[in-house]
């Protein structure tokens, strides 16, 4: 050892910034061993403990376990092995994490009850192959044995969500919340009766006719009076409402006039459900889509000016 500085364990620790403990602890793990002893039997570390002692606090502030970082000075393990194998372990717990965070927002947020956030963490907690079978069921729900062809499979795309892999706190909280309101027993009976309704108006025609779903016609045809300022109940929107009507006329099963209101009252009604329209919104956040239009201002003024003239 001659030519070469030793250090006592105290000038160790005054060098490095560590605690005589720290150092006595690794140094028996065999992690940063002396390289000689004292005539009266201290320890003694050579220049390259300093080397040592900094990669094995280097690697413990990052997670990595006491016996990987003896197989990696042992030259055991490639350092780059280790490093991948705790990066993947920070990733799963950096996940576990993130869903922790979202679910307890949620309940801050919302004032949830214990019962609501219990079913709140378990479905933040599903597993890849749990969420696609509780989507699956609720799509089968609204759209089993209703129709077939690309159109009817495109439409059931559009209506599921695909959380990623490393989803931000909003999308978990989007998650948790569709789950919750696709498991609601009337939400899906509204569901299958807007998509049986949609299916039937377009099956009205080979091809299809276009615009014929029911949203798109009241948005096309009623969005110019709402941008106007016309009131629903105004004589001013008489012409609105009889275009209306007539564009409509092929999604109806009646003819006489009275009827036929009342039908696509109930109709815009069920569309204009609120719940509708809050899956559409969270199933854009879930899958990074742009927010979708709202169409509640022109449905209201439908509803509202249907509704003032069976009054009358």
């Amino acid at each position: 050892m001659n030519g070469h500085t030793l250090y006592s364990i105290g000038e160790l620790a005054r060098l490095t910034g560590t605690t005589v403990k720290t150092i006595r602890f690794y140094s028996d793990r065999g992690l940063v061993p002396p390289a000689d002893r004292s005539p009266a039997g201290y320890r003694l570390y050579g220049e390259g403990a300093v080397a040592r002692l900094d990669l094995v606090r280097t690697l413990r502030d990052l997670g990595v376990d006491l016996a990987s970082i003896r197989k990696v000075m042992d030259r055991e393990l490639a350092l780059p092995e280790v490093a991948a194998a705790h990066a993947d372990a920070l990733d799963v717990q950096i996940r576990v994490l993130r869903l922790r965070r979202a679910v307890l927002s949620a309940v801050a947020k919302r004032g949830a009850t214990p019962e609501e956030t219990h079913l709140m963490h378990r479905l933040a907690k599903l597993s890849e192959v749990e969420r696609h079978q509780l989507v699956g069921d609720f799509l089968d729900a609204a759209f089993g044995g209703v129709g077939t062809g690309s159109m009817f499979t495109g439409a059931m795309r559009s209506m599921t969500p695909e959380l990623p892999d490393n989803p931000d706190t909003e999308q978990v909280q989007a998650w948790v919340e569709l789950a919750e309101l696709s498991q609601d027993p009337d939400f899906r009976v509204l569901m299958r009766q807007l998509v049986q309704e949609q299916t039937a108006a377009y099956a009205q025609g080979s091809p299809p006719m276009p615009h014929g779903d029911l949203a798109a016609i009241v948005r096309d045809q009623i969005a110019p009076a709402v941008a106007a300022g016309i009131e629903p109940a105004s004589l001013q929107a008489d012409p609105i409402v009889a275009v209306l009507m007539t564009r409509c006329a092929h999604l109806l099963d009646c003819r006489d006039d009275a009827e036929s209101r009342w039908q696509l009252l109930a109709r815009l009604e069920r569309v204009n459900d609120p719940r509708r329209e809050r899956y559409l919104s969270l199933l854009a956040v879930i899958n990074g889509w742009p927010a979708p239009e709202s169409l509640r201002p022109v449905l209201d003024w439908s509803v509202r000016a249907l509704h003032a003239r069976m009054r009358g």
